[in-house]
This record gives C-alpha cells, structure tokens and sequence, in this order.
C-alpha cells in the first residue's frame, strides 16, 4: 500500500503534475489522467490499483510516441512498430497503440503505400521496381505495393527526373551528356530502352531552346 503524499506542477509542463508516493517522487502523470482516477493526497493505493495505474500511464506514453513520430511524416505500420520498439516500449503497449491509431484512421499501409509513390513522383522521381523496394522496405505488403506503384509512369518520371539534372549538364557534349545523364537515371532504377529515349529527348529539347 502506497499513499500519495503530495500532487505538485510539473516543471515548464502545464498539462502534467509529479505525483510523490511515501514522501518520494514517483512518476509524472497528465492533470488530466489525475482528475479521471481521483487521485488526491492522502489517497492510498493498493498495489494492484498502481499496477493498473501505471500500465495505464505507461500505455498512453506509447501513444504519445506514436503521435509525435506520425507528426513528423506518414509512416507505415511496421515502420512506427519499429521505432516503438527502439524506445523500449513492451510490445502488448505497442500493439495496443497501433490498434488505437488504425481505429482513428492515422495507420493505414495503403494510404502510406499511395502517398509514398506519389511523393517520389513529384520530388524524387525514380522507377517503380526502386519504389517498390523502399515500400518493401517499409514492410509494406507486396499486394499494396503492386496496387501504389502501378499507377506511376516511368517514362514521365524519368523525363522529370532527367530534365531537372540535364540543367547542369547543358555544357558538355552528346557523347559526355548521354554518358552522365544516363548513369544518373540507371541510379534511380530505370531500363536502358526508357533511358535511351529520354537522353536524346531531354538533348534535343535543350538544342531547340538555343
């Protein structure tokens, strides 16, 4: 049995409060969290009533943490699971938080899959077999990654890709510029015959404009 000696403001955090037990600082807990479980000095607790108390509290840390990571970028689920398991969280509370945040619509592999590929479409453009394999990666199921992919043109990704890198390679000769370009589009995982095409595409164009 435990008595909750004091209930005092945390530090530079608004929301939360330090809790002491026996004279001693136990845990900090969300005002909220204090009100809901009637927690007030004076109040003794049982053991197994701190037991729930604190897997409680320890569950919604867990849920922060998802939060605070999904803030950042969309991620995918194995993804988010990983960075959880890094922090140390038990996986039970992992699960847990997971499950809440796929209830709330925040987790979804397909919207993740989809927004990934479209991404990389607009800013980094590449082929799909290397999209496919950062999805995969992202323990992305490959069902979902054949449905994102599917819909990405690889030869107009390429000519985005190469029109933005030819700029500065405007100088050099057509044996130099397709030597260059080409490796830079191999890099970003597109076929000889789609390389081939774009090369003397982007190269004419850039004639033209002169």
């Amino acid at each position: 049995m435990s008595i909750i000696t004091a209930i005092r403001n945390g530090k530079h955090m608004e929301k939360r409060a330090n809790l002491f037990l026996d004279g001693k600082f136990a845990f900090s807990v969300d005002k909220e969290k204090v009100v809901q479980e009637g927690l007030k000095v004076g109040l003794e607790l049982s053991s197994d009533r701190l037991d729930k108390l604190m897997t409680s509290l320890n569950l919604g840390r867990c849920v922060d943490a998802a939060y605070r990571y999904l803030s950042y970028r969309p991620r995918s689920e194995a993804e988010l699971r990983e960075r959880l398991q890094r922090r140390g969280f038990p996986m039970v509370h992992i699960e847990q938080a997971l499950n809440k945040l796929k209830e709330q619509g925040l987790l979804d592999d397909v919207s993740f899959a989809r927004f990934w590929a479209e991404n990389r479409a607009t800013f980094r453009p590449r082929s799909r077999g290397m999209t496919r394999n950062e999805l995969l990666k992202k323990g992305i199921a490959e069902d979902i990654i054949v449905q994102a992919v599917s819909e990405i043109d690889e030869a107009e990704s390429a000519y985005r890709a190469a029109t933005a890198k030819a700029r500065r390679l405007s100088r050099l000769d057509y044996p130099e510029f397709r030597q260059r370009l080409g490796e830079f589009l191999r890099r970003r995982g597109f076929t000889y015959d789609i390389i081939s095409r774009t090369v003397r595409r982007v190269w004419h164009e850039m004639r033209e404009q002169k």
